[in-house]
Order: C-alpha cells, then sequence, then structure tokens
C-alpha cells in the first residue's frame, strides 16, 4: 500500500490549525460537522474554543458530540448542553447533540464483533466531517486519537457501550459488568470506525490530530493527571490509521523523558492494535510519510 501522507506543525495555534487543514487539499462540503471532544467538566484539557474556533468558522462548521456511557454530566443532553454552554462552545458556533433526540443503526460489514454500530441520529444531516481530536491517553484504550474518535466519540450512550462490551450488551448500568477481552474492545472500536466511515464515506471525512496537553487521562475524566510531557504539534491526514499512528510513534520516539508515563498507559492497554484493527479493516495505512510545514 502507498504510504499515506501526514501533515505537521510544531506550532498549536488557531492560524496553524488552519494552515495545516488547508495543507491537505482536501474540501470539506455541504453541511459540515466538526466532531470534537467537549469534555467533562472538572477537566481542562480539551481543545478549547479560541484554538479551534477560526477553523470551525472557515467551515461554517457545526459542532457535533454525543453523550458518554459513564454516569458524568454529559450522559445526559440537558447537563451536556450545560458543559457545551459553560467551555464556551456554545458561544463559538452552532452545536449538536447527535443522540439527543434518537439514535440509529448502521451496519459494519465483516465486523470482528460487531455487526451494527448505535449512532446519534443527527449524524445523518451532515454531508461531511471533520474529526477534530485531541491526542492524549486513555484509561482503557490506551490512546485516544481520531479513531477512537469516530468509534466511541460518535456512538451514542447505547452505541459506546455497545462498542466497549464488544457486542454484548447496550445497557450502560452494566457496561462494566460485561468487559471483554482488551482487544475485543479495541477491535470493537476498529469495527465502528468501519461502520462510520461507510455509512459517511471515506472522501468527505478528514483528520486532525492536536498532540497538546499529553495527559495519561482522557477529556472524558473530570479529573485528569497532569501531563508529564511538552506538547508535541498537530498532525493531519485524510487517513485516520495514518493520523493515529504517526502520533503514537512521536510520542515513543520523542526524546522528552516526561514520555515514560504516556507510554506505560499506552502499551500497557495495547492501545496500537486500535491501529492495526482499522489498518486490516482497510481504513487506512500504518505506513506513512511526514511532510513538515515548518
Amino acid at each position: 500500500m502507498e504510504k499515506a501522507k501526514v501533515f505537521f506543525t510544531k506550532e498549536i495555534t488557531a492560524k496553524s490549525l488552519i494552515r495545516i487543514y488547508e495543507a491537505l487539499g482536501t474540501q470539506l462540503h455541504g453541511k459540515v460537522g466538526v466532531k470534537i471532544s467537549t469534555g467533562e467538566p472538572g477537566g481542562h484539557n480539551y481543545l478549547h474554543p479560541e484554538l479551534i474556533g477560526e477553523l470551525v468558522h472557515l467551515l461554517d462548521g457545526t459542532i457535533i458530540e454525543c453523550c458518554t456511557a459513564y454516569n458524568g454530566r454529559r450522559m445526559d443532553p440537558k447537563e451536556h448542553w450545560k458543559a457545551i454552554e459553560e467551555h464556551g462552545f456554545k458561544a463559538m458556533a452552532p452545536c449538536d447533540i447527535l443522540d439527543e433526540f434518537g439514535e440509529i443503526d448502521i451496519p459494519v460489514k465483516n465486523g470482528f464483533h460487531l455487526d451494527k454500530d448505535i449512532v446519534g441520529e443527527h449524524l445523518a444531516n451532515y454531508d461531511s466531517i471533520l474529526v477534530l481530536s485531541h491526542f492524549k491517553g486513555h484509561a482503557m484504550g490506551g490512546f485516544g486519537g481520531a479513531l477512537k474518535n469516530i468509534s466511541i466519540g460518535i456512538g451514542s450512550t447505547r452505541g459506546k457501550t455497545y462498542i466497549h462490551t464488544a457486542g454484548v450488551t447496550t445497557d450502560a448500568a452494566v457496561l462494566f459488568d460485561n468487559l471483554p477481552p482488551q482487544d475485543h474492545f479495541l477491535e470493537s472500536m476498529a469495527d465502528a470506525c468501519k461502520a462510520v466511515i461507510d455509512y459517511k464515506g471515506a472522501e468527505n471525512m478528514l483528520y486532525i490530530n492536536v498532540a497538546n496537553r499529553l495527559s495519561v487521562d482522557c477529556d472524558c475524566d473530570s479529573n485528569p493527571a497532569e501531563p508529564e510531557m511538552a506538547d508535541l504539534g498537530i498532525f493531519a491526514s485524510i487517513d485516520p490509521v495514518a493520523v493515529d499512528q504517526a502520533c503514537y510513534d512521536a510520542v515513543i520516539h520523542s526524546d522528552d523523558p516526561g514520555k515514560a508515563a504516556l507510554i506505560e498507559r499506552m502499551d500497557s492497554r495495547h492501545g496500537i492494535h486500535t491501529v492495526e484493527a482499522a489498518a486490516q479493516h482497510g481504513l487506512g495505512s500504518r505506513e506513512y510519510e511526514i511532510i513538515s510545514l515548518d
């Protein structure tokens, strides 16, 4: 498979975010959804409006999110809307909780474990999607980037539960009683990615990972650990596999001694297996070339 192109800049600013989007050379069209994590209240590592706002406005985009499957404030749409407002997104751009009023099933073709993905019904309203992810660690997945943002991130509460339990249940109340072998969970994330990409069309999705505030904990954590390593930069690609692989490799090969905690978190959960499984599904290439904009 031909090497994927991953664009990179060390500069993490609103202007550099626009520059790296434009470097991709692919216009998002129609009604554009910008998939981010709006961040669990209490945490502060999510991508802030002052960083992403100019790009969202350039795209005339709508911030899209889904409710969580754990008992935080963002599990209930009313409290989720409050969090969106508190974090400044509502004042920045139109926002849409995709599963606020319902959900739809989309098929997984030849999945490892899932036969369907359950997503917010408003996903159908968008012609194209910018998957704008904060790359960081994650307590269950090892790390979160583009692949997590389009699998767990676009799943409804029931959909998130279905992925986490590798298709055993959609009942969030018993999620933690039905956790599968770790690799089955990671493969289920890849299944959900395949469903979303097949549903929207690979040509209608772009991926930007911002590798800053590199905590071992996800933005879904209301009290995340402070980062131990310095920011890396922004990575962008039309290939979700390549962009996550590039971020993982950048952490591994960093000369920052603070990287040890994040590497332990990623590798102890076998986080790279989500990338491996997504590549097996044909969602992209693990072979890439870095094109620096600096």
